[in-house]
Order: C-alpha cells, then sequence, then structure tokens
C-alpha cells in the first residue's frame, strides 16, 4: 500500500530471546521504504547485536544515553521522539512494559519513548504465564488507555518450551499490523483516484516531437500524497524521468491521443480525477515515418489541435470529482475561474509562471485554489507540500 514509504521509525527492542526477530522486522521496514533507528535497552545487546542492526538499518545503533563521556556528548532523546513519525517497541519485554506505564526513565529508550509525539506500537514477547499475569496485563491495559497500540502476542512454542500465549508477533505480521492500522485511518480508503502527469510528446518524425518543460513533479506528488491518504491510486504518465510511487499503478503513455485513451478507461470508476498533466495543445497533422531532413527556407508544420481531455472528461463526469490545472502566464484569475466553469470541474489549481519558483521543473511551487464556493491561496511550498493542500481542500469537499 505505501504507507511505510519515507516514514521514520523508532524501533525499540528489549531484552527477550525474540530480540534475534527484530533483525527480520528491521528488513521489513526498510524493503517497504522506511527509515530506521534502531534503539537497544541494555539487556538487549545480550541477545542481539548491535553490528547486525546497524548494518541492516544503515544507521549507528543506540543504546545509551550518553554518546562519549569523555567529550560530554549526549544521546538527544527529545530529537529522536520528534524525529519519528512513529515508534514501535518490538520485543516489548514485561520489564520495559512496566516501565512504560509508569512513566520510568533509566535508559535511552525509555527516555525517547516518554518524549515521542508520535503513535506508539508495542509488541509483547515473554513467557505464557508472565503475559497472562495481571500485573503485566495491567501494564497492557494502561498503555493502550494512554493512546498506544497492542500488537497481539501469537500462540505458540515458548522459549521454556512451554506452550501458549506470549510469542512475539512475527516481524512481517508486525509491519502488516502497522499498515493495515494506519489504513483504517486514512480518510480516503477505499476511494479510487485517477491523476494525470508530465508532458506528452506529440511526433513531427521519429526524431522531433513537439511538447512542453513539464517534468511531472507534481503529478508524482499529488499520487505519493494519494497513497498516503488510503487510495487506490492510477496514474496516467507522460514521458518523465522520475520513479513511480510506491503502491501507484502507472500507465505510460506518449502523446495526447495516448493520454486521453488511458484516462478514459479509468475515468467512469474513479472517484477523484486530477488532471495535472501538461498535455501539448497542437500537434502535427500529418508526422512524417521518415526523418525530415534539413532544407533551405525553413520547414512549415500544419498544426491541429489535440483531445481537450479535461473537457471531454468534464462532459462524461457522473459522480467525479474533476480537479483541473490552469497554468497561466497573465490574466491568471479570470482565465482559471473561466476554465473551472467551462470544463465542468470542480475544482481548478491555478499557478503562475510570473511567480518565482513555480511551474514547471522547481521542486516548490505556489498555487492558488479555485472551488465554486470557496478560493485559497498558498505562499511557496514543496510540491509534497502543495500535493497535501490540494488533498485538504478536496478532503473538504467530498468528506
Amino acid at each position: 500500500m505505501g504507507f511505510l514509504e519515507g516514514k521514520r521509525i523508532i524501533l525499540g527492542v528489549c531484552g527477550s530471546i525474540a530480540a534475534y526477530k527484530s533483525a527480520f522486522l528491521v528488513r521489513e521496514f526498510i524493503k517497504a521504504g522506511a527509515e530506521v533507528q534502531v534503539i537497544l535497552t541494555p539487556d538487549a545487546r545480550q541477545f542481539v547485536t548491535p553490528l547486525t542492526l546497524s548494518t541492516l538499518s544503515k544507521r549507528p545503533i543506540l543504546d545509551s544515553l550518553v554518546k562519549d563521556e569523555n567529550l560530554g556528548v549526549w544521546n538527544n532523546h527529545v530529537e529522536l521522539g520528534l524525529w519519528a513519525d512513529f515508534f514501535v517497541v518490538a520485543p516489548a519485554s514485561a520489564n520495559t512494559l512496566a516501565k512504560m506505564a509508569h512513566g520510568q526513565s533509566d535508559n535511552l529508550l525509555l527516555t525517547t519513548y516518554l518524549s515521542a509525539r508520535c503513535p506508539v506500537f508495542f509488541a509483547p514477547a515473554m513467557d505464557h504465564d508472565m503475559h497472562a499475569h495481571d500485573a503485566n496485563q495491567h501494564n497492557i491495559e494502561i498503555l493502550q488507555k494512554r493512546g498506544d497500540t497492542l500488537i497481539p502476542s501469537a500462540v505458540g512454542e515458548l522459549a521454556s518450551g512451554l506452550y501458549g500465549e506470549g510469542r512475539m508477533a512475527e516481524p512481517e505480521s508486525i509491519r502488516q499490523f502497522i499498515e493495515d492500522h494506519f489504513y483504517s485511518l486514512s480518510p480516503l480508503r477505499g476511494k479510487k483516484v485517477l491523476i494525470t502527469a508530465g508532458p506528452t510528446h506529440e511526433s513531427i518524425d521519429p526524431v522531433r516531437y513537439i511538447s512542453n518543460y513539464s517534468t511531472g513533479k507534481m503529478g508524482y506528488a499529488l499520487a505519493r500524497q494519494a497513497v498516503n491518504l488510503g487510495a487506490d491510486v492510477k496514474l496516467v504518465s507522460g514521458p518523465v524521468n522520475l520513479d513511480c510511487p510506491k503502491g501507484v499503478e502507472v500507465a505510460y503513455v506518449q502523446s495526447a491521443a495516448e493520454m486521453f485513451e488511458a484516462a478514459s478507461h479509468v475515468f467512469p470508476d474513479c472517484d477523484i480525477a486530477i488532471m495535472s498533466a501538461a498535455v501539448a495543445d497542437f500537434k502535427p497533422v500529418n508526422p512524417s515515418e521518415e526523418k525530415v531532413k534539413k532544407q533551405d527556407g525553413g520547414l512549415t508544420l500544419q498544426l491541429e489541435k489535440t483531445v481537450d481531455i479535461l473537457h471531454t472528461l468534464g462532459q462524461k463526469k457522473t459522480k467525479q470529482f474533476l480537479v483541473g490545472f490552469a497554468l497561466e502566464t497573465n490574466n491568471e484569475e479570470k482565465n482559471a475561474k473561466e476554465k473551472l466553469i467551462r470544463k465542468n470541474c470542480d475544482l481548478m489549481v491555478l499557478n503562475s509562471l510570473r511567480d518565482d519558483g513555480a511551474g514547471f521543473g522547481h521542486d516548490t511551487n505556489q498555487v492558488t485554489i479555485y472551488g465554486h464556493n470557496k478560493t485559497i491561496t498558498f505562499g511557496l511550498k514543496s510540491k509534497d507540500e502543495v500535493a497535501k493542500d490540494i488533498f485538504d481542500f478536496i478532503m473538504s469537499e467530498i468528506l
């Protein structure tokens, strides 16, 4: 689903035989695209080596409040707590659960836990009788009432040789549990989103084409944001030099006709359609099948209009919430508002080439979003932040 891509995770590892599974859990998080910072309790070092975990996480392992006693350097638990998008304690021993529940802070894991402002997950690992003991169950209840999320222990063979509940959930199950948890809270879960991105290339001959300066960065940022919000995302992309966001199904096209065909195939079933591609307005009437040779007197091309994808889909709209983009160089507001009505859109996102840092090729953008009942203007932001603003506006209209 892509929920973990780009997320920053603190993995707290406690003194438990299940600590060996933490190496596999780090791998699960890394494979999902997350950054992982491992914090060991002092006892955890007896069960798993820092070298293994640092190699897998590609970060030094932290296990002490003091980083360098001679230089007076410490591991800043406050910064760690603010850095993380969420905190996972796995395995969580009975000892650490008790300290978490009652606010003790005698090691780096616990001080970081008390400083964290992010969601916390914990996966208990201990013998069956310890797990079932009233004191331990009471500590788990305290943590849950406080807002921390229990990843339930599994039933199975335990290190003591007994069989019962207390076995730490498997690393793949923990990763899936966390993804499912965020998906269940995602405002666009179950929604189907169509996004077009990038330029189109309209062939003059086999080696030349008409196009524009679009890089596709805005559309790809929108696709990433849609996935993070839980949507099922279909991206129709013109020729760009960008990696497909995880969790996104992409159809690559070249021309406006190809983009129209791909978008038309997805549009009837989508809930939200965002037409952020910079589609060429004209194409050569008769593209040459062979390279056109340079001639004296220049070359005259006869052009015709390409299909207006946004307008055509707007006329076919039924349930879809349709978002268009207007890149203007003059009369920006007038043109954007007219386009909103003329193309039967629900929102129009305006940016101007007269604004520094906006438009094609930049990692930033500056937009005004026009709805039928309200307008919001934003300052210069990263395109990922702009994508969030756009979806916040969409959700304010449809949810």
